[in-house]
């Protein structure tokens, strides 16, 4: 019996535009702790490292470090109304499926807090395609993307060999390569092609409606 063969999925900018929703708990977080930087903010280069991250970065630009109220401030408005703002890519949902009927185990591996990617899969009647899901935990132990990976493939009794991790991030393919597992690049989310390209991407991927084959492709080679 052969081994079973697993895909792993980023979720911000692979499964979901998530944009809208993150920028507003961005905004609010960043008002919440007195500051306005106006409607106009600039989120799209800061999704997808963790939020610990994000918020540095943002802060920074206001003079601020109170990166832990920022945190709070952001969780409790995101919580709230924040993660209902996540639209699936045209075409996700038929991927999925291709890959569940073609028998791969599917994870989710994101460093979004992983109740609130429980509640937008499960929004989206997402859920059900998945074997697993996986995010950050309180305490900051699966924050990147190396230490989720490794978590999940111990976790789900998963060989790195047979198993790919797709995302739209350089923290993807770098947390992919990490664990010796092979990353593949999607060009519709938040990274772009020399991102992806720069980070070792083993493949790139240009449209949801072709990522199961692709995905499909690479375990079976």
């Amino acid at each position: 019996m052969s081994p079973s063969r697993s895909v792993l999925l980023d979720l911000d900018g692979t499964l979901v535009d998530s944009q809208p929703g993150i920028a507003a708990s961005c905004l609010a977080a960043l008002r919440a702790l007195g500051h306005d930087p106006g409607e106009a903010l600039d989120i799209e280069r800061f999704i997808g490292p963790p939020l610990e991250d994000v918020l540095h970065a943002l802060l920074a630009t206001q003079g601020d470090d109170r990166i832990d109220e920022a945190v709070a401030a952001y969780r409790q408005h995101y919580g709230a109304s924040g993660l209902l703002g996540s639209e699936p890519y045209p075409g996700i949902r038929g991927a999925l499926e291709e890959m569940r009927e073609a028998g791969l185990q599917i994870y989710l591996a994101t460093s979004k807090r992983e109740i609130f990617a429980r509640r937008i899969l499960e929004n989206l009647n997402f859920a059900t395609y998945f074997d697993g899901i996986h995010g950050s935990v309180p305490g900051g132990a699966l924050d990147h993307k190396p230490e989720l990976l490794a978590h999940i493939l111990s976790a789900q009794n998963t060989r790195a060999s047979h198993s790919l991790m797709v995302g739209d991030r350089r923290h993807d393919i770098v947390g992919a390569h990490a664990v010796k597992m092979r990353g593949l690049g999607v060009l519709w989310g938040y990274g772009s092609r020399d991102e992806l390209e720069a980070a070792g991407a083993d493949q790139l991927v240009e449209r949801p409606a072709d990522l199961a084959h692709v995905v499909l492709s690479m375990l079976n080679g």
